[in-house]
């Protein structure tokens, strides 16, 4: 527990600031119809026996806007780099030449363009909720301060309003990346 109500307004925005994070890493993960290599990011290639993150066992490169590439390390990899790419979430079917992996990104459809727009502002709640909790421990922290006569009355009204300040300006941020997104996803 935070021992005065400055610590507990750092843990909060720390903690708010977390929440935002992890938006940003989701929505990394959803494919706009255009080539980025955070799609692969979930990616895990069975090597050695052990699941190893793609970006580990090839080098990624984007030589065309809808074109990933992935050129593995050891040319044996490739069946395992098609296989762990066919099964990831994301719909995208790989081809290879020997030495090269390619991932085309294919057009979304208007209908999919739409489930992804729900998908994002689905992220986008979540991300509100961390905000959220947040705020809800960084208040029930400055209660206790007070219970235990460490603030005054006036110290908790001024600090809870920090605290919902703060709120206030994360969940616009969420909202601020979310509308980028979708803004994003929506573009033909």
């Amino acid at each position: 527990m935070a021992e005065t109500p400055e610590q507990l307004l750092s843990a909060a925005e720390q903690s708010m600031e977390k929440g935002l994070e992890a938006q940003r890493r989701s929505f990394g993960r959803v494919r706009t119809g255009r080539a980025s290599l955070s799609l692969l990011d979930g990616v895990r290639v069975e090597y050695y026996g052990t699941p190893t993150p793609l970006s580990q066992v090839a080098s990624l490169s984007i030589p065309e806007p809808r074109l990933i590439a992935v050129q593995p390390w050891d040319k044996n990899l490739i069946p395992a780099i098609e296989k762990a790419i066919r099964q990831s979430e994301m719909d995208l079917n790989p081809t290879n030449d020997g030495s090269l992996v390619r991932i085309p990104i294919p057009k979304l459809t208007e209908e999919r363009r739409r489930e992804l727009v729900k998908v994002v502002k689905g992220m986008t709640e979540d991300a509100r909720v961390a905000v959220r909790n947040a705020r809800r421990d960084a208040n029930s922290e400055l209660d206790q301060l007070l219970k235990d006569k460490e603030i005054s009355e006036d110290d908790l009204r001024r600090h809870k309003d920090a605290v919902q300040k703060l709120t206030d300006q994360y969940v616009k941020k969420a909202d601020e990346l979310s509308e980028k997104k979708e803004a994003e996803i929506l573009e033909v």
